[in-house]
């Protein structure tokens, strides 16, 4: 959704940007992944996500929403294709064993899946009377790159399913751009893309994104929010490396080069930068929750 700031590997022409994936990934749980917490909280706290939760992550990511969903002591799956450093990641956060130590009791009903909606199935005991999932979370936010959502409503249809009938689906969003300081730094991957502007460019977020994908999926609106997620940064080099790991200025990359996109990147945040070197911009998401049919 999931997860990561936007849906990841966008199309884009030009040649191939010299990144080193785990680094990157690194970057992503270390530094930005925790900017989106306040909204996982307002999530769970609203649904009342607890030990009678089985929820199903759409493009987990790097876990940590799926961590403090388990540490609330939900059952729960990650499904992420187009990220195998995130998911890597998760499996250090959520499988403990995976390097030989005990798992805690608040993680251990964890399960993730590199694949699709359709492989997390596996869960779900065919004879079982309850469905394998009680929630599912599309965390990744839509509306600020064009073709954002494309394929999110082939996700949700194939992840329906496997939900009882009224299940929440919790789709995210970016606010309006006007309370979005970070919607002027994310022009900068448009400015330095073109002429590769189309699918992966800025645009300004719309009041019915989330509406539109969960129509399409065939998913009924009930309720939504917004909450507050100011992107907080020790000092210029992290807010750099921060937003660079969301992968929205690899086509500017691509377009030019990363010396380029850093140097401009640094520019376009220096109006945020405080006096002690931090890096502050108020942010607000919308979430969306809709009913399976």
């Amino acid at each position: 959704m999931t997860p990561t700031l936007v849906r990841q590997h966008l199309p884009h022409a030009g040649p191939t940007s010299r990144v080193d994936p785990c680094s990157r990934a690194r970057d992503w749980a270390e530094i930005q992944e925790r900017m989106l917490v306040p909204l996982y909280e307002a999530v769970y706290e609203r649904l009342e996500v607890g030990h009678s939760t089985r929820l199903l992550g759409l493009g987990c990511g790097s876990g940590l929403a799926l961590l403090m969903a388990a540490s609330r002591g939900a059952t729960v799956t990650g499904v992420d294709s187009c990220t195998p450093e995130r998911l890597a990641l998760a499996r250090e956060r959520l499988l403990p064993e995976a390097w030989g130590t005990r798992a805690r009791a608040d993680v251990r009903d964890v399960r993730l899946v590199d694949g699709t909606p359709e492989d997390a199935a596996d869960d779900a005991d065919a004879d079982a009377e309850t469905p394998a999932y009680s929630l599912v979370t599309a965390f990744e936010p839509i509306g600020c790159m064009a073709g954002d959502s494309e394929g999110l409503g082939e996700i949700l249809e194939a992840a329906t399913p496997l939900a009882a009938r009224g299940t929440p689906v919790v789709l995210v969003g970016w606010g309006p751009p006007e309370r979005c300081s970070t919607s002027s730094v994310l022009r900068v991957a448009t400015k330095l893309a073109d002429p590769l502007r189309s699918t992966g460019s800025w645009r300004p977020a719309r009041r019915d994104d989330l509406e539109e994908v969960a129509q399409r999926a065939g998913l009924r609106p009930d309720g939504s929010g917004r909450v507050a997620c100011p992107f907080g940064y020790a000092d210029m080099d992290n807010a750099v490396r921060g937003l660079l790991s969301t992968g929205l200025f690899d086509a500017a990359a691509a377009a030019t080069d990363q010396a380029q996109v850093d140097k401009e990147l640094a520019e376009a945040l220096h109006p945020y930068q405080r006096h002690d070197g931090t890096v502050w911009m108020p942010n607000v998401f919308r979430y969306l929750i809709a009913r399976t049919p």
